[in-house]
């Protein structure tokens, strides 16, 4: 597999080795002469921490670090948009890979906010352009969204999938296209909501820190929201929804948020997908290991902790 990746910043660096890793040959094109410099370095420190998380396949793949991409996007799978996030700079280096790419090159944006609608604006040129998000950084939490343009080509989707799963990626599909896209809007859910406390006196940042890092992190660590509800709650999502639904309604509203109300059929829906995911005749069996699970990652946490000087309790 050839792969192109567009800037050797800490994502474009991270993409690099990951893919390297996997056996990819990665064309890595930098403008920036101090950055060509020091990629070899970066790729380097990333290559250690993929071995540190236990990921390294050994692929033997090489990356070539130049200053423009070249001819290289005519016969690269995959091309990796790593750049500034300026939609003016995307657009200019969009318009020159749909020029210069092969006909069957998916082209992909690593930006965090920016739609792929508004990088490439004809929806005729859409069909092989999307947003691959990434998480910082990329060769350890190995999580890619695919965001589709609305032009965007189903096959298109489907190969970036396959593409970034052989390198060892969990690719979440997102159906449409929307401002910061999954995981930033659950992120901006929890940072909204703590800055909100913060500002209300209700705790003070220390308090945020140590709530999340000791209560929430540790089983979000394990589990999603929704598996967290389930395994918490005798009766699992319904008897949860029924519980918990109208104070947590009361509390979205309360902050001026709509769409806060659990309907049953939209229950249902989170239901049926978690039984997809794990039939309810293995949820005991699934907290019996969560228990054993976060018992473990509490002791190499606190490990982790004390060699930075900084107690299990946020002292």
């Amino acid at each position: 597999m050839q792969v192109v990746i567009l800037g050797a910043g800490s994502i474009g660096l991270s993409f690099a080795a990951a893919f390297a890793d996997a056996g990819a040959a990665v064309t890595l094109a930098e403008p920036d002469a101090g950055r060509r410099g020091a990629a070899a370095a970066g790729i380097a420190a990333q290559e250690r921490a993929i071995a540190a998380a236990g990921l390294a396949r050994g692929g033997g793949g090489q990356v070539r670090v130049a200053a423009a991409a070249g001819s290289a996007p005519a016969a690269a799978a995959l091309v990796i948009e790593a750049g500034p996030e300026h939609v003016e700079a995307k657009q200019a280096i969009f318009a020159g890979l749909l020029a210069s790419a092969g006909p069957q090159t998916v082209l992909a944006s690593a930006s965090s906010a920016i739609p792929i609608s508004r990088v490439v604006t004809d929806p005729a040129e859409q069909g092989r352009c999307l947003v691959a998000h990434p998480v910082n950084p990329p060769a350890v939490l190995r999580l890619i969204e695919l965001v589709p343009g609305p032009a965007t080509l189903p096959d298109t989707t489907a190969r970036a999938a396959a593409l970034f799963e052989a390198a060892g990626f969990h690719a979440v599909r997102l159906g449409r296209e929307i401002e910061g896209f999954v995981l930033n809007r659950l992120q901006g859910a929890v940072l909204r909501e703590a800055y909100r406390l913060v500002d209300e006196g209700i705790t003070d940042v220390e308090g945020i820190e140590t709530v999340m890092r000791l209560g929430l992190g540790p089983r979000w660590a394990l589990s999603g929201p929704f598996e967290t509800a389930e395994l918490n709650t005798p009766g699992g999502i319904a008897a949860h929804a029924a519980r918990m639904g109208p104070a947590y309604r009361r509390m979205g509203e309360a902050r001026g948020e709509t769409g806060c109300d659990w309907r049953p059929e939209l229950v249902a829906r989170v239901e049926s997908g978690r039984r997809a995911m794990l039939p309810a005749a293995a949820l005991p069996a699934r907290a019996a290991w969560r228990a054993a699970a976060v018992a473990r990652l509490v002791a190499l946490r606190d490990r982790l902790l004390a060699g930075t000087g900084e107690h299990d309790d946020g002292r």
